[in-house]
């Protein structure tokens, strides 16, 4: 039972702003601590989504972005950026083709025209098992305390029927055959803000140009590290690119819930061109230094409200001072 949940466990901090406390005892704190207790401490390693690889490339906002935002990012200009690819798990060295490995995560980091730089984080999850920070940290809880000789119903079991998001959201996951060749959904709302004040909320997508998924006998019969080393032979050959599209948020759809997904009908407007085309040079040393925020924001794109951005800013925060101390 707690095996058949790793790719929830992983799934936690596949989610965390600079301005969030790392005290001990907070929350943030005590998911990356949870984290290192279930896959080890790893010295220079995320506690989650710890096997990646980096990229470089630029975004080129699309000629109606800026209708909806006055971001930088969206002025049509060519926009440099750093990406990492991931697996889920604090495993540096888990198989690409296990399904601990879901769900993989696409992490950009835009240099904006000013120096500075904002962030989107973003996995294969359809939607986030649980609303708060404090109701992973009881999931969590609750597989710890549902051993395969607990007592029926298990805590685990208990947790997951007054919280059916759980299940619906890790059915979905299946291994790419490719990074390139995945869908990466931003499953936390943020509020775009055009010139003229006009407010939209939405929740980000990356679209491949086509996206191929393995039958699982097929992933785990796939090398190690297939994933990471697809990636480098497909940028020798050329760019991988990505369409970058806001779902738009009608009245009554719930942006402060990652649990929650929004109505397939909902509009999908196409904000931009991701297009990665450099492997770094040096992957492993490369990532030790990237800090990726969902909460670090520039003019235009504002926070929702969503509970769950605080939480992963201070997750990744705390994951962060703890690789490079």
């Amino acid at each position: 039972m707690r095996k058949r949940f790793l790719p929830l466990l992983a799934a936690a901090l596949a989610l965390a702003s600079p301005a969030a406390r790392a005290d001990d005892g907070d929350v943030a704190t005590e998911l990356v601590d949870a984290f290192n207790k279930l896959f080890g401490v790893h010295p220079g390693f995320r506690a989650n989504h710890a096997k990646g690889v980096v990229a470089t490339g630029s975004f080129v906002g699309a000629p109606g972005a800026a209708a909806l935002s006055k971001a930088a990012i969206f002025s049509g200009a060519r926009i440099p950026v750093t990406v990492r690819f991931s697996d889920s798990t604090g495993l540096p060295n888990l198989p690409d083709g296990s399904g601990d490995a879901n769900p993989h995560g696409l992490s950009v980091k835009y240099a904006l025209p000013d120096g500075g730089e904002t962030d989107m984080v973003t996995n294969s999850l359809p939607f986030f098992p649980v609303r708060t920070g404090e109701e992973f940290l009881a999931l969590l809880t609750a597989i710890a305390a549902s051993p395969k000789d607990a007592p029926k119903p298990t805590p685990l079991e208990t947790f997951i029927a007054s919280h059916p998001a759980v299940p619906k959201s890790l059915g979905a996951l299946r291994t790419p055959d490719s990074f390139a060749h995945e869908q990466y959904n931003g499953v936390n709302a943020f509020v775009l803000v055009n010139k003229a004040g006009a407010r939209q909320a939405v929740r980000y997508v990356f679209a491949p140009e086509e996206t191929v998924h393995l039958e699982k006998e097929a992933a785990a019969a796939k090398p190690a590290d297939f994933l990471v080393d697809d990636m480098a032979a497909r940028l020798k050959q050329g760019p991988v690119t990505f369409t970058l599209k806001a779902q738009l948020a009608e009245p009554g759809d719930d942006v402060l819930d990652g649990s929650t997904p929004w109505p397939h009908e909902r509009k999908l407007v196409t904000l931009g061109t991701l297009t990665i085309d450099t492997l770094s040079p040096d992957s492993l040393e490369a990532q030790k230094k990237l800090l990726f925020l969902p909460g670090a924001l520039t003019d235009g794109i504002e926070p929702s409200g969503d509970p769950l951005v605080d939480v992963r800013d201070g997750a990744y925060a705390v994951s962060f001072s703890r690789r490079n101390p």
